[in-house]
């Protein structure tokens, strides 16, 4: 893996100090920045020696970077993790530049090494199986147990922390081996396989929230927030193109809906726009009971649209 690097002492202070004063304010922010960093901070794991810095693992930090950085481009000139001189750990590194078509290169090189990337999609698969596969493979361990670390229920859920782990887990993937993790299931009552299928989908730290919210209040939520709107937009656009062309976000239009009205395309396209809502709210699990009647159609459509499996099967 190759990491891009410049000497610690190239940074002139004006830089440092504008590094500084953005890793304050994605703390500080309440656009879900600080959770990304959290998981940057988990997964760099940076140990000091002397005057130089290291993160235990270097491909892993490269990659929870990119995710902050994709997310919030900010801060591509100013992080990025190093296994060079250092002595200032709270930027993770030195400036550098981020290459993203050659991280992308290496993160397709490290699959292509993987065993199970060369499997076709078979639907149907037992998440027992799955989560197996994965374990016995060497990079998807790897990258299954970075979000386990994050997620595991042995430590208090942090669930934006947890759902940031989510997302980078399943962006990291080839779609293949995405779609057998995310349309995988249990044949009742196998407790290996629930188990199985609750580590793989973020359960319950990422998707269990107590009270479930209403499946409107979901939508209103997501709605607010500008990372969860876009791949909303983009799952409503490529699963429901009914919805999207005969209603958008008109409540009121959508409430004279029904879900037997409502096809979906479940088409390769959609899949991969219905795996990308993992570490979102889109898949917290919601509710539409206790609900005025009013708002109940509206509701179990919103529900039909983010929880039916009919759309795959």
């Amino acid at each position: 893996f190759t990491v891009l690097f410049m000497y610690f002492t190239s940074l002139s202070t004006a830089q440092i100090t504008d590094c500084l004063n953005l890793r304050e304010q994605c703390i500080n922010a309440a656009n879900g920045c600080e959770s990304v960093w959290n998981v940057v901070e988990d997964v760099c794991n940076i140990s000091v020696l002397g005057n130089r810095c290291k993160a235990e693992d270097a491909i892993g930090c490269n990659r929870i970077i990119q995710v902050l950085a994709d997310e919030y481009p900010e801060f591509k000139n100013c992080v990025c993790i190093t296994d060079d001189f250092c002595s200032i750990t709270t930027l993770l590194g030195k400036q550098c530049s981020i290459n993203k078509d050659n991280i992308s290169t290496e993160t397709k090189l490290q699959w292509s090494l993987s065993a199970l990337s060369k499997k076709p999609y078979t639907a149907n698969r037992t998440c027992l199986d799955v989560n197996k596969e994965c374990v016995e493979d060497e990079v998807c361990n790897k990258q299954l147990s970075l979000y386990l670390k994050v997620c595991s229920v042995n430590r208090k859920c942090n669930v934006e922390e947890c759902q940031a782990a989510i997302r980078f887990f399943y962006q990291n993937m080839p779609f293949e081996v995405a779609q057998m993790m995310t349309f995988c299931d249990c044949i009742q009552p196998d407790e290996s396989c629930h188990r199985a299928k609750e580590l793989l989908h973020g359960k319950p730290c990422a998707v269990t929230a107590v009270p479930p919210p209403s499946c409107l209040n979901v939508i209103h939520m997501c709605e607010e927030n500008e990372l969860c709107r876009k791949k909303y937009t983009n799952f409503r656009s490529k699963c429901w193109r009914h919805v999207t062309k005969k209603c958008y976000d008109n409540e009121a239009c959508l409430e004279t809906l029904i879900k037997d009205d409502v096809p979906c395309s479940a088409n390769p396209d959609c899949k991969a726009a219905y795996i990308s809502n993992w570490g979102t709210m889109l898949r917290v699990e919601c509710t539409c009971q206790n609900l005025p009647p009013a708002e109940q159609s509206l509701c179990e459509l919103f529900h039909h649209m983010l929880h039916s499996k009919s759309c795959f099967s």
